[in-house]
């Protein structure tokens, strides 16, 4: 099969091109780390045509929607960057060799894509002057010539075109050609169009499998006992080839040859026209079938800008240009490898059923067979009765003179050669079983035609211990049991016949079904992360380690979007997407929590924790002054919404994509809820979402007027507790909810003073996983020491008043030992942890001068987020513009629309999608089971919930047939880590 292109094919290709010379780079993306695609834009705003550039492959353009990296990669940024809105200048190929350069803009500024496609490939960009500014695959050839880097590429190491072959030039060639050599291999280096054209003039001209066959030259031994390389099938064609071999006449053959090198140039000509065809060469594949008919499948095997002679016998596909040839090729490999997987299975199937038959027929006929024979015994037996009753009369006398065996082996061999009849009959004494071998045949068959000839003889087998006429009952006994066993292997075989076809005809449905499926799956793009469909239509998406983190809020993460995540570390980075802009329900709000929490290291330590949300401009990549942020942490600005805790109940689930015509069936299943109260006044709004939400521990004003006098508010401190689960470390932290109560006037004066962004907003730094060693300067540890030392003062100071002596140098006598443990069990406590154990005890120990200072920051803080002005739409980190186009838009809610947890009947289901999600959000869904944190293993739990999917009473044909299309994989993939499973009835599937 056909891989990537040669040289011919790089000729034509590279004349079809020439259409896209002025035409410029809108936009460039890759397929994978190979593959390239240039989305290329006429002079007309329509005109849009995309290139497909694979190392070591191929270039073609192409009409099919290639699926995309999400993320583009390093040597795609660095194309957009130097390539993108620049006009392609020129296409050409380097000399005759399989390297194409792709020339973009002009002068200084023009820049060069290189595509070598020989060996493992490569794609270089290059400048102006063919410095290297990027390259695919660095890498060195020999001890000085190197791809790199600012290295100049070696445009005059590709090889050069050939001079036309003349006449004499050939003449002289084929006079130094080796004894032996075929003249494929003598033309191929001095003709540019690689082995195929060869091959094709070759055959037409009647020269293929001509050789060099030199008198004067000397058979060498050596060339021909050469060990024959390559596998069974190229071991064979070596040896047709050595059968069919013709010697080339040089007087005769000389002008033929002539007028193919001619023929073969006109070729190339031709190429270089860029008129030519596309022929896409097929094998024909009898496909199996049940009931007869005979159907076929037609493989592809090669691509060619030329219908070659040596291709004429064989299938094709026609096509206007070789570029549509090439891109129908390479488009079709995936399916038509989904076909022939399904064509191998198919043919095992009815293999087997053809094997089962086979054995039935062999069965039959063995029976039918012994039936005969022995029915023949004993027809000979009867036959030639006075015969058989003799000879077990005389070797019974000889048994009963009590001659030893070996003796009567003796007499019976006596007897044949005196002639003696019945001795002549006996072929083998068996005395060991009691039986005798003779030799009988049918003495009525004799026929006057045939006195000449020696009758039919066969060897029975008779027991001594019977008569002739018992010895024959007890073969006809034989023959109607035989006939009994045959009757009841038909009657068996019958059945297990009909049992191996269903069971054929049920494999091939499901195998052409799983094939169909295969070919509708489309993997969205949301598939790669964590996600889910939340009760209300919105998607929430999540990081499966730090580079997702990192790359769904770069990328993914819009102006109206809410970032959810754990208030514990190493928790996945969840994202809400908001493609309306209106206001997130509370119960999205609450699953996406609940989500934020299962997918981190809560799961496996079964402890529920806190989440919280913040909108999309809190969330940052800049770092404060000093820290730096790693791959996945993200700095949080501003007042965090804590969401209340929740159970780490999972769920898991079958999502059906619908046929078109059906969405509108299904569009109120996850309606979008919204608050009824929109008449109320803002203020009471906001104290009812207040009530529902947690605040993270930040002072609220409120505004309302109470009427009754019964209802006064008193001032209680908001306690916050957070636990570290990963450290252990526990943190509590207390404010009061009335600070208004503490307000003053120095406090107004202050906050005008204070600055505008340092004070305003509480920032929390988001980690991935353990925060990591930072390397600090030698000034910076000078200042740790100090305030090391300041909190080690500070730690002396733990002990209550009453118990510090007045004077320190005076210790009273019990004293010093009360200190010293006082010391050890404090020791490893900081002034904010002393400070927050003395405000749970009431009691803050010794004064410290700078506290009223910090009330006036908080007072200050709680009042600049009260009149703080609504911040602009646009986030911190916005997506760059000229990706705008690969990241979805809205949400895709189309997309969500066509998948539904509910199919009705009569919906037409083109697959399924395995989803795992909060327990609370599948609900309404079909087909569900639970998952809480336990001991099971996430592979059997999926192969489990599979199985009780598919013996559902609901379940139809279509539900199960998609059931079986998916893999274990893909259902285990998103399950948070050890688990276990809850389903009504669960302990009938583990029988």
């Amino acid at each position: 099969m056909k891989t990537r292109f040669n040289t011919f094919d790089i000729i034509c290709g590279v004349a079809e091109l020439q259409k896209l010379v002025g035409w410029r780079v809108n936009q460039i993306y890759d397929v994978d780390n190979k593959t390239y695609l240039f989305r290329m834009q006429g002079t007309g705003a329509v005109e849009k045509i995309t290139l497909l550039i694979e190392s070591g492959t191929r270039f073609h353009t192409t009409r099919f929607e290639w699926p995309k990296n999400m993320a583009p990669s390093g040597f795609s940024m660095k194309l957009r960057k130097h390539l993108k809105n620049k006009r392609l200048e020129k296409i050409q190929q380097l000399g005759a060799d399989r390297i194409v350069d792709f020339q973009f803009g002009t002068g200084d500024a023009a820049y060069h894509v290189i595509l070598e496609l020989y060996d493992r490939g490569n794609v270089i960009l290059t400048d102006y002057e063919l410095t290297t500014l990027y390259i695919l695959r660095p890498h060195t050839e020999g001890e000085n010539l190197r791809f790199a880097m600012r290295e100049k590429y070696p445009v005059e190491r590709a090889k050069q075109a050939t001079e036309e072959l003349k006449p004499e030039d050939l003449e002289k060639l084929l006079e130094n050609a080796k004894n032996g050599d075929y003249l494929r291999h003598i033309l191929t280096p001095h003709l540019d169009c690689g082995p195929a054209v060869i091959e094709h003039v070759l055959l037409a001209h009647g020269l293929d499998n001509h050789v060099i066959k030199k008198e004067e030259a000397e058979e060498t031994p050596e060339a021909d006992e050469k060990p024959e390389k390559g596998g069974k099938k190229q071991r064979k064609k070596q040896q047709n080839a050595k059968l069919e071999q013709k010697p080339f006449d040089m007087v005769k053959d000389l002008p033929i040859l002539q007028q193919a090198v001619k023929c073969a140039q006109d070729l190339i000509t031709e190429g270089h026209s860029g008129k030519t065809k596309g022929y896409i060469i097929q094998v024909k594949e009898e496909k199996p079938s049940e009931d007869g008919k005979v159907e076929f499948f037609f493989r592809n095997i090669e691509f060619h800008p030329y219908l070659f002679v040596q291709f004429q016998n064989f299938e094709k596909a026609t096509f206007e240009s070789f570029m549509d040839a090439v891109d129908e090729f390479y488009s079709t490999q995936e399916s038509q490898k989904i076909d022939m997987k399904t064509l191998h299975q198919e043919r095992e199937a009815l293999k087997k059923l053809s094997n089962v038959k086979n054995d039935h027929a062999k069965r039959l006929e063995e029976l039918t067979k012994v039936q005969d024979v022995d029915r023949k015994k004993a027809e000979l037996i009867t036959s030639n009765q006075s015969l058989v009753d003799n000879a077990i009369r005389a070797v019974q006398s000889a048994i009963a003179s009590q001659l030893s065996w070996p003796d009567i082996h003796e007499l019976v061999k006596e007897a044949q050669a005196n002639g003696d009849a019945v001795a002549s009959s006996i072929k083998q004494l068996k005395l060991e079983t009691n039986h005798i071998s003779l030799m009988l045949s049918d003495p009525y068959d004799n026929n006057e035609d045939e006195d000449l000839q020696t009758p039919e003889v066969t060897v029975v087998d008779v027991d001594l211990a019977l008569s002739a006429w018992a010895n024959a009952r007890r073969y006809y006994d034989k023959k109607r049991s035989a006939a009994q066993k045959e009757k009841k292997t038909v009657d068996a075989s019958q059945k297990a016949l009909k049992s191996a076809e269903r069971k054929t005809q049920q494999t091939l449905k499901e195998v052409r079904t799983i094939s169909n499926i295969v070919k509708a799956r489309k993997v969205f793009w949301f598939e790669k992360f964590y996600w889910f469909i939340s009760s209300e239509n919105y998607l929430v998406i999540g990081g499966r380690d730090a580079q997702q983190n990192e790359l769904i809020v770069k990328r993914y993460m819009r102006p109206k979007d809410i970032y959810v995540h754990a208030e514990i570390q190493g928790a996945s980075s969840v994202i809400i997407q908001n493609p309306t802009g209106e206001e997130i329900p509370p119960k999205t709000l609450l699953e996406a929590g609940s989500m934020a929490i299962s997918y981190s290291v809560a799961w496996d330590a079964k402890v529920v924790t806190n989440s919280y949300w913040v909108t999309s401009d809190q969330v940052s990549k800049t770092a404060p002054s000093g820290e730096y942020l790693g791959t996945g942490s993200f700095m949080i600005r501003g007042k965090k919404n804590f969401l209340p805790s929740c159970h780490l109940t999972m769920g898991l689930s079958l999502l059906f994509k619908l046929e078109d015509s059906f969405i509108e069936r299904h569009l109120g299943e996850r309606k979008v809820r919204t608050l009824d109260d929109d008449q109320i006044d803002q203020n009471v709004k906001e104290t009812e979402v207040e009530h529902d939400l947690l605040s993270d521990g930040e002072d609220a004003e409120t505004n309302v007027e109470e009427k009754s006098s019964n209802t006064e508010i008193t001032g209680f401190p908001n306690t916050e507790v957070k636990i570290e689960h990963d450290t252990g470390r526990i943190t509590v932290r207390s404010d009061s909810i009335n600070p208004e109560n503490e307000a003053t006037d120095e406090v107004e004066e202050v906050v005008e003073k204070l600055p505008t962004k340092s004070v305003d907003e509480e920032t929390t730094i988001i980690l991935p996983g353990p925060s990591r060693t930072k390397q600090v300067s030698a000034k910076k540890t000078k200042e740790d020491k100090a305030r090391a030392a300041k909190q080690e003062a500070a730690k002396q100071e733990v002990a209550p008043v009453s118990t510090e002596p007045k004077n320190p140098s005076q210790v009273k006598r019990g004293q010093k030992g009360k200190l010293k443990k006082m010391k050890q069990k404090y020791k490893d406590q900081d002034d904010e942890e002393r400070e927050i154990r003395m405000m749970i005890l009431k009691s803050s120990g010794k004064e410290k001068p700078q506290a009223a200072a910090e009330k006036v920051v908080e007072k200050s803080e709680v009042i600049k987020q009260h009149v703080r002005p609504e911040k602009s739409a646009a986030p911190k980190n916005p997506v760059e513009l000229e990706d705008a186009d690969e990241v979805p838009v809205g949400g895709d809610v189309d997309i969500l629309n066509s998948l539904t947890g509910q199919p009705h009947e009569g919906d037409e289901l083109l697959f399924a999608i395995p989803v795992v999600a909060p327990y609370q959000a599948l609900q309404n869904y079909k087909f569900k089971v639970k998952l809480t944190p336990g001991t099971g293993k996430r592979g059997k739990a999926a192969k489990l919930a599979l199985n009780i999917f598919a013996k559902e009473k609901g379940c139809n044909a279509r539900e199960k047939d998609l059931l079986k299309s998916i893999k274990e994989e893909s259902m285990a993939r998103n399950i948070p880590g050890k688990v276990k499973l809850s389903a009504p009835q669960l302990q009938k599937y583990h029988k």
